[in-house]
């Protein structure tokens, strides 16, 4: 009869096993502490999504100016103006504070907004001259109002407009404003490359999915001195 003999491995070579698997667990753990910053920013920007010009509506009819306003002449002769949807998708939920009042005279480039992101804010100016007629009450009661329907029920002033065709002219309209969207879009990334790297370094890479597209709402997360930077190179034109 064949005999069988027990050994226990760990009798044999008991502290070479013990500190192959110390060592093993501690690959695991250090591999599961460098991963979880890519793992948070994977799960974020799953939630977010890309921001890219093709999600972004562009009705016909309305004037889209460099200072991301959009402007409507209606059958009335007034128009109504707002904030583009870009605008909204870049700096994320926003509280909004109009400057101007029914009966204001303004001229193209005078602050008529201040939108605000807790202790963050840029101004808006108006993309056209005239007299304030009247005031959208949603602004006030409902500011989602403005990020659901930017184009529609999310308009903020009705202005009647003295100098409508000239000052409107070289304004983005239709097709040409989705092509003029896309390339702010390139322009921003440039932008956020250049002004975190100032004034917050990590940032860059946080806001760019691979493949280089944005996530949705990059400024949210930025410092009042990168929406400072912003408002000058984004904002201050028509």
């Amino acid at each position: 009869m064949n005999s069988f003999t027990y050994t226990d491995i760990f009798d044999t070579k008991g502290i070479e096993y013990i500190i192959i698997i110390g060592f093993l667990m501690l690959i695991i753990l250090f591999w599961n502490i460098l991963n979880k910053p890519l793992k948070v920013k994977t799960a974020i920007q799953k939630v977010l999504g890309s921001l890219t010009a093709n999600i972004l509506k562009t009705p016909r009819g309305l004037s889209y100016s460099n200072n991301h306003t959009w402007s409507h002449l209606g059958r009335s002769g007034e128009a109504k103006v707002g904030i583009n949807e870009l605008l909204l998708h870049l700096t994320g939920p926003v509280a909004l504070k109009t400057i101007k009042t029914s009966g204001d005279e303004i001229q193209k480039g005078d602050i008529i907004l201040k939108i605000k992101q807790e202790n963050k804010s840029v101004e808006i100016s108006s993309p056209i001259t005239g007299k304030i007629s009247n005031i959208n009450p949603l602004v006030k009661e409902n500011p989602l109002a403005i990020t659901e329907d930017p184009y529609g029920k999310g308009w903020i002033y009705q202005i009647n407009p003295s100098n409508w065709k000239e000052e409107t002219s070289d304004y983005h309209m239709a097709d040409e404003a989705q092509t003029w969207f896309g390339k702010e879009i390139e322009r921003f990334k440039d932008f956020i490359a250049i002004s975190s790297k100032k004034h917050a370094p990590d940032a860059a890479p946080i806001v760019l999915q691979e493949g280089g597209e944005l996530i949705d709402n990059p400024l949210v997360d930025m410092s009042q001195e990168i929406w400072v930077d912003f408002q000058k190179q984004f904002l201050n034109h028509n």
